[in-house]
C-alpha cells in the first residue's frame, strides 16, 4: 500500500509569486505537511526588487518554469501532492505527464494545448499584453483596473488595491505568448499527453465567477482526457472569482483540494477509472 504523501508543492501563476499561497502554506503546515512553495525562476527575491526590475525573468517560459519544478520534486524523498493555480494549474498538468506526483490539483488553470475556443473575458485579459508582439520578450505588470478585472472582479476596488499592492508583479508575458499560440504551434510548451493512463490523479478545479480561467475553459481541460483511464475529475465553485487562493472562503477550496488529494494519491495505476 503506498505511503501517504508528506509534502505538498504548491506552484503559482503569472503576475503573481509564491507569496500568494501564503495561507494555504499555513493552513497545510498545521495540518503536518512539508510545504514547498517557491516562486519561479528568478522570481524568488524581494517583491518590490522584481517590480522595480523585471529583466532577469523578461525570456522566462513555460518549460523553464516546469523543469524548475521538476527539479525541486526530483529532489524530495517521497513524491508529492502537486497544487497549482492559473498557469500553475497547467504546469501541474505537464508535471504529472511527466510521471511526477502522487495527485495533482489544477486549480483555474490555464489553457492547455487543444482547447480552441476562449471566452470574451479570457481575450480581454490577454489582449493588452498579446497586442504588442515586443511584450514576447518583456516582463509586463497588470495595471490596477486590469488586475481587479482579472483576479478580483467580486470586489470592490479598494478591496482589489489592497490584494494588487500585497501580490501583484510583471509576468514573463512570453509565457502568455505561448499559451496564446500553442495550437499553431506543433511542438508547443503547453502540450500534454491527455492519452497518458500511468499519470497521477488529476482534479481540475474551476471557479463560476473567474474571468481568467473560466469554468468554460477548465471543463474543455477536463473533457480532453477522456481517453485516458487514469483519475480525472472537475469540480466548479460557483462563487468563486480568479483570485480564489486569498478569496473570502478559500479554506473550503483549499481543504477540498487537500481532501481529494489525499483520497485518491493511495489509488494505483492498475485501478484507475475515467471520473
Amino acid at each position: 500500500m503506498p505511503q501517504e504523501p508528506k509534502s505538498i508543492v504548491l506552484i503559482h501563476g503569472l503576475w503573481m509569486t509564491a507569496l500568494s499561497w501564503e495561507s494555504w502554506v499555513n493552513r497545510y503546515t498545521d495540518k503536518g505537511f512539508r510545504v514547498i512553495a517557491k516562486s519561479w525562476p528568478g522570481m524568488d527575491i524581494d517583491i518590490n526588487e522584481l517590480r522595480r526590475d523585471p529583466a532577469a525573468i523578461a525570456t522566462l517560459g513555460v518549460t523553464d518554469v516546469v523543469d524548475h519544478y521538476e527539479k525541486i520534486i526530483r529532489e524530495l524523498e517521497q513524491p508529492p501532492i502537486i497544487i497549482g493555480h492559473s498557469f500553475g494549474g497547467l504546469m501541474t498538468q505537464i508535471l504529472l505527464d511527466r510521471g511526477l506526483g502522487v495527485a495533482g490539483v489544477a486549480i483555474a488553470p490555464a489553457p492547455v494545448k487543444g482547447i480552441i475556443f476562449l471566452p470574451f473575458s479570457t481575450l480581454k485579459v490577454s489582449f493588452p499584453a498579446l497586442a504588442n508582439p515586443a511584450n514576447n520578450h518583456r516582463a509586463v505588470p497588470l495595471t490596477p483596473e486590469q488586475f481587479h478585472y482579472a483576479f478580483t472582479n467580486n470586489l470592490s476596488e479598494e478591496e482589489s488595491l489592497k490584494v494588487y499592492n500585497r501580490y501583484a508583479v510583471p509576468g514573463p508575458d512570453h509565457v502568455l505568448f505561448q499559451g496564446a499560440f500553442a495550437n499553431f504551434n506543433p511542438h508547443a510548451a503547453t502540450a500534454v499527453n491527455f492519452e497518458n493512463s500511468e499519470r497521477a490523479p488529476l482534479l481540475l478545479i474551476s471557479g463560476g465567477k473567474d474571468h481568467v480561467s473560466p469554468a468554460s475553459v477548465v471543463e474543455a481541460d477536463f473533457k480532453l482526457y477522456h481517453k485516458s483511464s487514469a483519475i480525472t475529475e472537475y469540480k466548479e465553485f460557483p462563487e468563486r472569482m480568479h483570485y480564489t487562493l486569498g478569496q473570502a472562503g478559500w479554506e473550503e477550496v483549499a481543504d477540498y483540494a487537500l481532501g481529494w488529494a489525499l483520497d485518491h494519491a493511495a489509488s494505483e495505476p492498475a485501478v484507475r477509472i475515467s471520473a
